[in-house]
């Protein structure tokens, strides 16, 4: 296995998180609602997490579902929640944020970058929203941060396995890392290490589990339309182990 393969796996609970170490992933992104993209976890969920596993944490910032353009009040929650885990000892942090003509809101992420100290830097999949990749990640390079989270601009990293080939040869030479999200398993991570330059892999792994709920009441729904409060997601030890196995074929 080569020494600079990274497999990060994205948890948004304990369980998930204990299951991704002792399945081979190299660090965590930790989250909550991933169901829905991921937000800003719970400092209590951060304090049991750093307490359960030994890998990193590089912990997500975004205060609410939905788009990366943010209003002042937003601003304000994210500049705090990166002071906090800053402190907290979080390894990293996973942040993003657009002005509304498609680009990075580069003066906003310098602030945040300002917050951070000496954690990781990873720019997340705000950068696949952007209007032009390469532009972003020459922004992104000039503030700072040391890896993109991206599906190269597509819905999964296999759809923009092009554009991940042109992004990953443009990164190495400004001396930041591509990140591949995005429908990442087994197959495809084999798939980008023979068709790309791209080491580094994002992915939750994730199964679904049935509920311990026995009563359960066929008039009320308090999810989301199309999720069911009686399924739970969570991180397969497996799922993680075979990804990182392909780390040594």
């Amino acid at each position: 296995m080569k020494a600079n393969y990274i497999l990060e796996c994205c948890v948004d609970s304990v369980a998930s998180a204990i299951a991704a170490e002792k399945g081979g992933a190299d660090r965590l992104e930790l989250c909550a609602n991933l169901i829905i993209g991921g937000t800003t976890p719970p400092l209590s969920l951060f304090h049991e997490v750093k307490k359960a596993v030994s890998i990193p944490i590089h912990v997500l910032l975004r205060p609410r579902f939905g788009d990366f353009c943010y209003d002042n009040f937003e601003k304000e929650m994210l500049l705090y929640d990166i002071r906090q885990f800053e402190r907290k000892g979080a390894d990293g942090i996973v942040i993003g944020a657009l002005r509304p003509d498609g680009t990075l809101d580069s003066e906003f992420l310098s602030q945040m970058l300002t917050c951070s100290g000496n954690m990781h830097r990873t720019l997340h999949r705000a950068f696949d929203m952007c209007r032009d990749g390469s532009e972003a990640l020459h922004t992104a390079a000039s503030l700072g941060f040391h890896t993109i989270l991206t599906s190269g601009l597509s819905n999964t990293a296999l759809e923009g396995i092009e554009t991940l080939k042109e992004l990953s040869s443009q990164a190495a030479e400004l001396g930041i890392t591509i990140m591949a999200g995005s429908g990442i398993q087994a197959d495809t991570i084999r798939t980008l290490l023979n068709d790309t330059s791209v080491h580094a892999f994002h992915m939750s792994g994730k199964t679904e589990l049935d509920s311990v709920m026995e009563y359960r009441n066929p008039h009320v729904s308090m999810g989301l339309p199309g999720f069911s409060e009686y399924l739970v997601y969570q991180t397969s030890r497996e799922e993680i182990k075979k990804a990182k196995n392909v780390f040594s074929e």
